[in-house]
């Protein structure tokens, strides 16, 4: 059962979240938005409430894969199938099973198995919707270290008597070759031309042909009018902290903690994530204007990120 009936403050969180000002998610009529189907049966971030939505099968069965070998985890997609609306005081209740397992699959993450589950949504005890939610459970591909290309030969006392500042460097390189490597991004049909943009050293944005709205982050339809045509403009690279926070935990092996992360605000008005650069991290500010360039993570991924052009002062608050 739902953790909460449908209710209208949850409703506005989500709008709000996402940007979401359709009419027919408020007022006295309201319906929830449909993509918040999975959000009723959820139990909260503590993970102490005694409410998972998970059946015993399921974390069963994710014991064995992980006794296997397979003990790493991504999620891959989910879909939805909607019925019927559903209005605030609605009371929730679903079932969660087991749908299927893949035969055994290697893609470059590793060796694993697709587990995809269902959830069948009721409201009032009247069916609401499908919810279905797919991870890869495999066991990590080995990646063999990269030797540096030019690495002095020879080994012995002779090799470490010869040993120069070259040499020297030479370690240093491998020891940054070796090192790991930023999260790939899942590159699909519907945002392979963001991607192409990077590229080029373009940040582009989507325009609906239809109302001319601009959107980010790409989407196949316009969250405005629901056009699925659409064209792109070419940011200026310009832009402000609208937002950020300053990671500490967990670590990450391929970023250098802390770092800032930024929700950026482009001229152009749309917002994007990244990371702010070119000043320390408990110097970033919201407010804080800032501006595009390309950072080359390793020898196959180059992304955006936004430099500190101007220092902003921080507001003074009042002693207490």
């Amino acid at each position: 059962m739902g953790k909460d009936p449908v209710n209208e403050p949850m409703i506005r969180h989500w709008c709000e979240a996402v940007g979401d000002r359709n009419p027919a998610y408020a007022g006295p009529d309201a319906m929830a938005p449909p993509t918040m189907l999975q959000a009723w049966t959820m139990g909260g971030l503590s993970g102490h409430s005694g409410h998972t939505g998970r059946s015993q099968a399921y974390d069963e069965l994710l014991g064995l894969l992980d006794g296997a070998g397979y003990t790493s985890v991504v999620a891959t997609d989910c879909e939805q199938e909607y019925l019927r609306p559903l209005r605030p005081g609605d009371e929730i209740t679903f079932d969660s099973v087991i749908e299927s397992v893949s035969a055994r699959k290697t893609t470059k993450l590793g060796t694993g198995y697709f587990v995809t589950t269902r959830m069948d949504v009721r409201a009032g005890g009247r069916p609401a919707g499908t919810h279905r939610f797919r991870i890869f459970k495999y066991a990590p591909a080995v990646r063999k270290p990269r030797a540096p290309e030019d690495a002095a030969p020879g080994t012995g006392a002779a090799a470490s008597e010869a040993a120069s500042p070259a040499t020297a460097a030479t370690a240093s390189e491998a020891s940054t070759v070796s090192r790991p490597r930023r999260p790939r991004p899942v590159v699909n049909r519907d945002n392979a031309g963001f991607w192409e943009g990077v590229a080029r050293h373009r940040l582009l944005i989507q325009r609906c042909d239809g109302c001319r709205t601009l959107r980010f982050p790409w989407l196949p339809g316009c969250n405005a009018c629901g056009s699925l045509e659409w064209d792109t403009v070419e940011a200026s690279g310009e832009g402000t902290v609208y937002s950020y926070v300053v990671m500490h935990h967990p670590p990450f092996p391929a970023f250098d903690p802390p770092h800032a992360v930024g929700l950026i605000e482009l001229a152009e008005g749309v917002r994007m994530i990244s990371n702010v650069v070119g000043v320390p991290h408990e110097e970033v500010r919201i407010g804080m204007p800032v501006r595009l360039e390309f950072e080359r993570a390793d020898e196959e991924l180059e992304l955006p990120v936004f430099r500190a052009v101007a220092a902003v002062a921080p507001v003074e608050g009042s002693g207490g």
